[in-house]
């Protein structure tokens, strides 16, 4: 058994994933400002140090996450796959930028939605008459 494999697919494609990772993603378009402001203020506000801890939670939530859906459940093509594997590399706006434009418009998420959230989808073969 493979490590990735321990990972739930309703983790990475799921509605509440879903939401997790646009939050997450929206969190780490705030980690550039914040580091500035923490640059500029001495000594740095408590509300800073925490508004920093909620943005790098966020921007490593969202990179660990695309990055496993661009390897285990991305199906647009190869080159597409390398052009934003380089992408996601560009932290923390590649892997927002990611989560933006490809996963939430992706197939698979898009038949999690059809399915209800559940993992396991029922192909039109299966159904009885």
């Amino acid at each position: 058994m493979l490590r990735y494999d321990l990972i739930n697919k309703s983790w990475i494609v799921g509605p509440h994933a879903r939401r997790a990772y646009r939050a997450a993603a929206i969190l780490s378009l705030f980690l550039l400002p914040v580091v500035l402001a923490i640059k500029e203020a001495y000594p740095v506000p408590i509300y800073l140090r925490q508004l920093l801890l909620l943005t790098l939670l966020g921007t490593s939530l969202n990179c660990i996450g695309m990055e496993y859906f661009l390897f285990r459940f991305d199906d647009s093509g190869a080159l597409k796959q390398i052009i934003w594997f380089c992408v996601l590399l560009f932290v923390p706006f590649g892997p927002a930028l990611y989560c933006f434009i490809v996963y939430s418009r992706s197939k698979s998420h898009q038949r999690s939605l059809l399915n209800g959230g559940n993992e396991i989808a029922v192909s039109s073969e299966s159904r009885l008459p």
